[in-house]
């Protein structure tokens, strides 16, 4: 799940996150560790341009400053970044940031990461928007080596500590829809994180991918994902209009849904629930779980 209040898009967030703060994001984030989710996420931006804030709003909280808060209210669920833009930063930066987060959480880190979109933000930061695509790939081959060994970056004269706790680092999943994140995804990812592919899409997609892994020659893990609509569990309240994009149903109609996405080979559903009140969202993340998970 992709954590409410962290992030406050217009094209998600509900009208309660305006007014909500570290208070209803750390309710969500351990109802949903207790209730045995996988991962929490939080996205990325570093500051948006006045003539998109409207529609994006201005309200996202630093991804590494979050994750770490996060690590110390939660005990199992996983950490992930959905997505980090690893263009923005010099590739030590980022592999010492998570390095640091995956030691700190016990292991718990998953670094997602995608190429990024506004362009203007690249600009207030001096990284060349055209190049984002050639600065992603050098990114994840940098981070890679920097969490292969303490000396791995470059020339080896350069070392980092705190170690990863996980093995080789936390895993690299591949955000985004494009060709060219289809194929990074395959090429470098351990896994794949859709952006605005729909289901009948996916099938597709995901036949996408795994032809870039082979082609890659690449082997071992790799961890499918998928973004369902917006769910409320059991039928919308009287009086409140849900939309016709959201799957408002009972735990038979919800587990079909997510069992669709299983046969066409997905190994991960992100899930995001309408709500009227953090108190709602967390009722709702405990109905999931007892009833659907």
């Amino acid at each position: 799940m992709q954590l409410p209040v962290q992030s406050q898009s217009t094209y998600y967030a509900e009208p309660w996150e305006a007014s909500a703060g570290r208070d209803e994001l750390e309710a969500i984030a351990r109802a949903a560790d207790e209730s045995g989710f996988d991962y929490v996420a939080v996205c990325d931006h570093v500051a948006i341009p006045a003539d998109r804030a409207e529609a994006m709003s201005t309200v996202w909280y630093d991804t590494i400053a979050t994750l770490g808060w996060l690590a110390g209210v939660t005990e199992r669920t996983r950490l992930l970044s959905h997505v980090y833009v690893p263009a923005y930063r010099h590739p030590l930066v980022t592999a010492k940031a998570f390095a640091t987060l995956d030691e700190l959480s016990a292991g718990r880190v998953i670094l997602g990461v995608g190429a990024g979109h506004v362009e203007a933000e690249f600009e207030v930061l001096g990284v060349p928007f055209a190049e984002r695509g050639r600065l992603t790939d050098e990114a994840i081959d940098g981070i890679r080596a920097a969490w292969s060994d303490e000396f791995g970056w470059g020339d080896g004269t350069f070392g980092q500590r705190p170690r990863p706790r996980q093995p080789g680092g936390p895993p690299i999943w591949v955000g985004g829809s494009s060709p060219a994140a289809l194929r990074r995804a395959g090429q470098r990812g351990d896994g794949w994180l859709p952006q605005g592919t729909t289901k009948k899409e996916m099938a597709e997609a995901i036949a996408t991918v795994h032809r870039h892994r082979a082609e890659a020659g690449r082997t071992g893990a790799f961890t499918m994902g998928a973004l369902l609509r917006p769910i409320h569990v059991g039928d919308a309240p009287a009086g409140w209009d849900l939309g016709p994009a959201t799957l408002a149903a009972d735990a038979t109609r919800i587990r079909r849904e997510v069992a669709d996405y299983e046969a066409m080979g997905v190994d991960q559903v992100q899930v995001r629930f309408r709500s009227r009140s953090s108190d709602e969202y967390v009722q709702q993340i405990r109905r999931f779980a007892q009833e659907i998970m």
